[in-house]
């Protein structure tokens, strides 16, 4: 081999360069984003059906379209809400479903049966992905521009600057409303020339038409005919002539006679505002595969460029690049404190400068050709990218150590030569790295949230594995042998005092051992088994690790049906109390919308509250500080809090809760009973918080029952009814004025006075068909109606959903105490009870990475076996991998870190790392005949330096990620702490347990082992 490399010397060293440079150009190109791309298999269709009740709704609309929805190809679930007039069908699908194809299915079926449906109704197909939401969020506020000025801002100028940037999928603005012309109709005016609110509305459509009615070629010209009557300005439209029907006012008269005609804007009930001012917000989404922190660098750049009127303030309200940009620099930092920690170690064992130089150039050259591979995939830099960058930094520079202290050693009993060396160590470095990466294999099978997390994770660390190995075994000896002089194998030789101590402490641990090795097995073994399984059993559980994300989401909900001003009321107070909170940099306020869209009544909606940077309290803290101000101050507003990674995940999945419990049935009061009482029984708890019974009231009604009787004496039926009475409460768009590149609606209605009150309501007059005039009261009686509740369905099952979340404890102790308080309750039998929200992907998550831990211990299993070829050595290798798996949960328990995806992904890994090591051990045996006590004491003997270096150096690279140091290392604590714990049990194990086992099952058998 060491002909090999000398003769291949140039070209290594020319790969090697190419590597290096096209890693580095490849990471200049990629893009930057929070998550990897994941197609989350989820459809969801946003209905419209104007204003009808929720009982129609559902009966007309929602339930023959979920029928037809429940026929696309691979649905495996399909979830409605229905409210007034709209509802939400979500549409669930496997895991490996073409999301593309799912989508035109779900089209398609909605176009098929839309025929069938009311007439007007509409909807809207999107596929839940993270575009959704925004990734920049910026407020314009203005001490002397109205909304509606703000609004026009946004759309004229803000929109075409920020939609032309590179990765921006789509700008959705928030605040105002669009513009519209209101001609207010003096309905006994029009009544006493015989027209009716729709004649009028009929007669200002035909006025305002372009219309090509063909060309013309003459004189060697071709024009095109255009038969034309454009009305531009409210002068135009007051001028519009519209014919009377009958009566003394017989013939022509312009509609400025008939109406007040002035600006208005289209009819909304939100309200939006940012900094306690009314603002309109401008969300930027990303495409898939943009660019995040590039796509806030260049929309800042337009933004600053765009000469904004300085009455305008912007404020951003979001910004998810600084999240990114956290999780990059815990890399950075893990890299940077790696390669000090690395050399330091490597220097207090070797003492030698250069082979800390030489360790330091490996690492950033494995991670820049790690990049490369990634650009050639199409992945991205993101949270689980880079999170396996900063796992896989310690595991790159243990190869290159081990390499070198191996050649060092060499070096150190004469007699061979650098190239020798290099290749003497390539059978175990060949294992151990294998042993890392099997143990991703079982990943390519997991499916969920778990398995689009942790691929791109595993891929990150195979590629950086792959080439850490090719070029500890190619490119670090050329260096080694050039760099190498005889005095630092001197300086290694020097530093035998300090090893020397290590070496007797360990030599005595072995010998007391291996003089008793039965006795030493059985405690330690059942000493560790014991404490690993009650930290089984004690240790918390979640789902996503928590993570400081500086801002997150406060959705609130008023009194059922309470008008827009009054819950305005509500949410002026709770913006004082955000504002007082000293944590809090900035905030958005939605009322009648959302974030991400979903569906919204006048009486809800959402705050993003932007948190500052720097020391204050952590944002758990914050959150509960100001739900218990809510709770204290501002009674009658239901409040739930979550960080928006964990709303976003939610959503993107089913719900965003961490506890949902559903119940079935088919009788609603008997329901409605049940989640009251589950609602009330949960919300006893300790640590259950904002617990919603699921019992949404969509609001009041003003019932109009019409007197068929008497309406047909003056002519009318109920459907002319409420016609005109749309006509003149909703009023009815008659036409579009083309206003530069807008088109504004002129809506023809009755004045304010007439529709402005729910008591003058019987006071509408009606056209009949002759002419004359009838009150609305004359043949019509008005009721209120009280509130329906939304209508919630599965899989064309009525259900209610009592949704929680937790403070101050995790959801495995929350979800085990949820559930016997449902169980206590003992609830009628006709109603069946499921768990859904968060915990229902844990326990999906979890059975998973179980699977993917059981797979991994089997593949190392498999690989010790092939590489050593005797099963008593595989047998006492397992066992030590299982009591370091058994120290991890133990670590995890003493730290009070949750058991959740990224801890599981840990302790996963670290089946592969001790396997590592336990193929560096293995390899100093000799294959062939007895293995006595005095081999397996010499193996520990000349194993504990590299050893007790690799797990030195792994360990104390992540360090910075299990001390959360960076804002974007939270998702990677966990499996950073696991490791941590896993490698420090694993060092005693492998150099005294491992090999006094090894004896115990070698005297049981009574054979070599």
């Amino acid at each position: 081999m060491k002909d090999v490399l000398h003769r291949h010397a140039q070209a290594l060293w020319l790969a090697a360069f190419l590597l290096v440079a096209g890693g580095l150009f490849a990471a200049t190109r990629m893009p930057v984003s929070l998550f990897p791309h994941i197609d989350f298999p989820r459809v969801v269709v946003a209905i419209d059906a104007g204003d009808r009740d929720a009982g129609a709704m559902t009966a007309e609309i929602t339930r023959p379209i979920e029928i037809a929805l429940r026929a696309v190809p691979g649905v495996s679930r399909v979830r409605s809400t229905t409210s007034r007039g709209s509802a939400e069908v979500a549409m669930d699908f496997p895991w490996s479903q073409d999301m593309v194809t799912a989508t035109l299915a779900t089209q398609t079926a909605l176009a098929t049966v839309l025929p069938d449906l009311p007439a007007g109704t509409r909807f809207d197909v999107r596929r839940s992905d993270p575009t959704i939401f925004p990734v920049l969020g910026i407020a314009l506020t203005s001490d002397s521009l109205d909304q509606n000025a703000l609004r026009q801002i946004a759309e004229l100028t803000i929109r075409p600057a920020l939609t032309a940037v590179p990765g921006v999928a789509g700008i959705d603005i928030l605040g105002g409303a669009p513009r519209e012309i209101a001609v207010d109709v003096d309905p006994a005016r029009a009544q006493a020339l015989g027209l009716s609110l729709d004649a009028i509305a009929t007669t200002i459509g035909k006025a305002n038409a372009v219309r090509g009615v063909g060309r013309l070629e003459d004189r060697h010209r071709l024009y095109l005919v255009l038969s034309e009557r454009r009305i531009a300005t409210i002068d135009d439209l007051a001028a519009t002539p519209v014919k009377a029907a009958s009566g003394s006012g017989a013939g022509l008269v312009t509609l400025g006679q008939l109406a007040t005609i002035h600006p208005a804007i289209e009819p909304a009930f939100t309200k939006v505002s940012s900094g306690g001012h009314d603002a309109v917000l401008v969300n930027v989404r990303q495409s898939l595969t943009g660019d995040t922190v590039r796509i806030v660098a260049d929309v800042d750049a337009r933004l600053a460029q765009l000469g904004l009127p300085p009455s305008v303030k912007v404020t951003p309200f979001y910004d998810q690049s600084e999240l990114v940009t956290g999780a990059a620099n815990a890399v950075r930092d893990a890299i940077l404190i790696g390669s000090v920690l690395a050399g330091l170690v490597l220097f207090a064992f070797l003492r030698s400068v250069r082979l800390m130089v030489i360790t330091g150039l490996m690492l950033p050259a494995v991670l820049a050709a790690t990049c490369l591979i990634l650009g050639a995939l199409g992945m991205s830099f993101n949270m689980m990218t880079l999170g396996g960058m900063a796992a896989a930094v310690g595991l790159v520079v243990d190869d290159a150590v081990v390499m070198l202290e191996h050649i060092m050693r060499r070096l150190q009993e004469g007699g061979t030569s650098v190239g020798r060396a290099a290749a003497e160590m390539s059978h175990p470095l060949i294992g151990s790295t294998a042993a890392t990466i099997v143990v991703f294999t079982p990943l390519a099978f997991v499916s969920g949230v778990t398995g689009g997390f942790f691929k791109a994770l595993a891929l990150t660390m195979v590629a950086a594995l792959g080439l850490s190995l090719l070029f500890a075994r190619c490119v670090l000896p050329l260096l080694a042998e050039r760099w190498v002089r005889p005095r630092d194998v001197a300086a290694a030789e020097r530093a035998g005092a300090f090893q020397a101590r290590l070496a007797r402490w360990n030599d005595g641990a072995a010998r007391r051992a291996l003089a008793r090795p039965g006795l030493f097995v059985g405690v330690v073994g059942v000493a560790l088994a014991v404490l690993g399984y009650a930290a089984w059993t004690q240790v918390p559980s979640g789902f996503m690790p928590a993570m400081d994300e500086g801002g997150f989401i406060l959705d609130y909900k008023a009194q059922a049906g309470a008008a827009l001003g009054d819950t305005d009321r509500l949410l002026r107070e709770v913006e004082q109390i955000i504002t007082a909170t000293p944590e809090v940099a900035s905030y958005s306020r939605r009322t009648g919308a959302q974030l991400g869209g979903g569906l919204t009544e006048a009486d809800e909606g959402d705050l993003f509250i932007r948190l500052k940077g720097g020391s204050r309290r952590p944002i758990e803290e914050v959150m509960a500080d100001i739900r218990n101000q809510i709770g204290a101050k501002v009674p009658g507003l239901e409040i739930e809090t979550a960080q928006l990674m964990e709303d976003l995940i939610g959503d993107l999945t089913a719900v965003p809760q961490p506890i949902e419990v559903k119940l079935f049935g088919d009788d609603p009061k008997l329901l409605s009973a049940s989640a009251r009482r589950v609602g009330t029984a949960i919300g006893r708890i300790t640590g259950i918080v904002e617990v919603v019974d699921g019992l949404r009231v969509a609001g009041d009604a003003l019932a109009i029952k019409v007197d068929a009787a008497a309406a047909l004496q003056q002519g009318l039926d109920p459907d002319a009814v409420a016609t005109q009475v749309e006509a003149l409460v909703a009023g009815t768009p008659s036409t579009q004025l083309r206003i530069g590149e807008q088109l504004v609606t002129a809506r023809v209605r009755a004045a304010a006075a007439l529709r402005s009150r729910a008591d003058l309501l019987a006071q509408l007059p009606l056209t009949a068909p002759d002419g004359h005039l009838v009150r609305l009261g004359q043949i019509a009686r008005v009721d209120v109606a009280a509130g329906q509740t939304q209508i919630t369905r599965e899989d064309l099952a009525p259900f209610v959903a009592v949704t929680a979340r937790l403070e101050g404890r995790d959801l495995g102790s929350g979800m085990k105490d949820v559930r016997a308080a449902v169980t206590q309750l003992h609830l009628p039998t006709s109603v069946r009870v499921e768990y859904g929200g968060l915990y229902a992907q844990q326990q999906q998550s979890f059975a998973d990475l179980t699977m993917v831990f059981l797979a991994a211990l089997m593949l190392s299993a498999l690989l010790l076996t092939v590489l050593f070829g005797r099963l008593s050595w595989t047998l006492a290798a397992i066992v030590t991998v299982l009591l370091s798996a058994a120290v991890v949960l133990a670590g995890l328990w003493a730290t009070g870190i949750e058991l959740d995806i990224s801890a599981l992904m840990g302790l996963t890994m670290v089946v592969g790392m001790v396997t590592e090591l336990v193929i560096f051990f293995l390899a100093e045996l000799p294959r062939c005949g007895v293995v006595d006590a005095a081999a397996l004491r010499e193996a520990s003997a000349k194993r504990l330096r590299p050893i007790l270096m690799s797990a030195l150096i792994a360990a104390l690279t992540l360090a910075p990620l299990a001390l959360g140091l960076s804002r974007g290392a939270g998702l990677q604590r966990p499996l950073a702490t696991a490791i941590i714990f896993g490698l420090s049990a694993a060092v005693p194990l492998v150099l005294v347990f491992l090999p006094t086992l090894m004896l115990v099952l070698t005297r049981r058998r009574g054979t070599a082992a």
